[in-house]
């Protein structure tokens, strides 16, 4: 009896261990990490940009109420 009890173990852990690496395990979590990092600094970028598109848009609304 204890001797299926510790196949069965073993074949849960077998299963365990498949979905852990399937699921992305440790393997893929730096690469990851990094591609996320990537794309953060891309988007941080992108907004800089846009927000000083946004600034200097304001500006010359501003300079053309104040001329007129």
């Amino acid at each position: 009896m204890t001797a299926l009890a510790l196949i069965i173990a073993i074949i849960a852990l077998i299963i365990a261990i498949m979905a852990y690496q399937r699921a992305g395990g440790q393997i893929e979590v730096g690469p990851q990490l990094e591609g996320l990092s990537k794309a953060i600094d891309t988007f941080r970028e992108k907004t800089a940009d846009l927000l000083e598109r946004i600034e200097a848009a304001l500006r010359k609304k501003e300079e053309e109420r104040k001329e007129s």
